[in-house]
């Protein structure tokens, strides 16, 4: 692949910048102690014991540096870098078309909606400061909402990165059934880690009054995680030591912080991963096959923006893979708004309309079409693709 050839190219040019680099600097300090011996004879000129001759240092001093050569040596090496470095900027402008106008279509974007992207982008990444100063220099209307949520979301994480984790535990506690109805177990989850930590820097009363508080409620549906919990109550102080060592592992930590950030964005009806990064990655990654396109259209003069559908595949990852439009395999309609995609417990697709009558207007379960399982109208959940 292009990409993988330009890499390759870029460590050979940083490996040879560096081994210039090094040996530039030998020869400077090679130069630099000579000419510091120099200077020491002549500072012993005074002492009236141990007459010097300067004529004959700045001799000496010229017939070593001409055995050096530090200028011949500093050009060599400077050469040979900017020979690679000429070559490299040929490999960029062979693989990488510097007019990439070819290879979009021009279309009336709404900046309005860009600059509101661009801005929730930069909420996202944490950077609130950046994303006002650009809604305000757009003249745009302040997202006081969706920056409001995402300044939680982000002061959640600071918290939970400093193994704080009663902010966290307060919005899991505030979108139970939310939560709850997204099939999410965050909220054990913080109280499980919050149980560690107790047991880890408190006492064994301390960590079984939390376990009596916190984890009782989730004791019907995850008895086995209590029941190992408890178990860990008889290794107070030395958890670390334990056959339940694998709790006490940072991983646990990192992990959370992805999900807590995973069940944020679901709720507020956002995606994982910021739409505007997705876009520009998967732009990047199909414009070569868009490049070569243009440049072989053109040759036979032909005008491919016109087509309705490009006469070659843009390869993408599969992280690029979406299903914009769903289909019901049961009724062969199209999702709507109306008539949204579900979800079923059993991880199969349909849409509302096919679970409706399936379950009789919701009065009672019903077999999925695809798989054994038994299924509820409440158990299942809308997909936003």
């Amino acid at each position: 692949m292009e990409l993988d050839i330009i890499k390759d190219a870029f460590d050979r040019i940083s490996k040879k910048q560096k081994l210039s680099s090094s040996k530039s600097q030998e020869v400077i300090d090679l130069v630099g102690l000579e000419v510091e011996q120099a200077l020491g004879k002549f500072q012993s000129a005074h002492d009236p014991t141990s007459p010097v001759d300067q004529k004959s240092v700045l001799t000496d001093l010229k017939l070593k540096l001409n055995a050096i050569g530090p200028l011949h040596q500093l050009e060599g090496s400077q050469k040979e870098l900017n020979l690679n470095l000429s070559k490299y900027q040929k490999l960029l402008e062979k693989f990488l078309n510097p007019d990439i106008s070819k290879a979009y279509r021009n279309v009336d974007f709404d900046f309005h909606i860009v600059n509101q992207i661009v801005a929730v982008h930069f909420y996202r990444q944490g950077l609130f400061d950046l994303g006002d100063s650009l809604l305000n220099e757009a003249g745009e209307p302040e997202a006081t909402a969706l920056k409001s949520q995402f300044l939680d979301l982000h002061q959640i994480i600071e918290a939970v990165r400093v193994r704080n984790l009663e902010p966290a535990l307060k919005w899991a506690c505030t979108n139970r059934e939310k939560l709850k109805q997204n099939s999410s177990n965050v909220e054990l989850k913080l109280h499980r880690l919050q149980f560690v930590e107790i047991l880890q820097k408190g006492t064994r009363t301390d960590a079984l009054n939390y376990a009596r508080a916190y984890l009782t409620p989730f004791a019907s549906l995850h008895m086995e995680e209590i029941q190992k919990l408890m178990a860990c109550l008889l290794w107070a102080g030395r958890l670390d030591r334990s056959p339940y060592h694998e709790m006490t592992s940072p991983t646990h930590w990192d992990n959370l912080t992805e999900e807590l950030t995973q069940e944020f964005c679901s709720l507020l009806g956002q995606s994982y991963v910021s739409p505007l990064s997705v876009a520009i990655a998967a732009g990047v990654e199909g414009l070569p096959t868009l490049l070569k396109l243009s440049n072989v259209m053109s040759a036979k003069k032909q005008e491919w923006l016109a087509m309705k559908q490009l006469p070659v595949p843009v390869e993408l990852g599969k992280e690029f893979q979406f299903h914009s439009i769903f289909v019901c395999p049961v009724s062969r309609d199209q999702g709507s708004e109306e008539n949204p995609p579900m979800l079923m417990p059993c991880l199969h697709v349909l849409c509302k309309q096919s679970i409706m009558k399936l379950s009789k207007s919701s009065t009672r379960t019903f077999k999925c079409p695809y798989c054994p399982a038994e299924v509820s109208f409440a158990q299942c959940r809308q997909l936003y693709f």
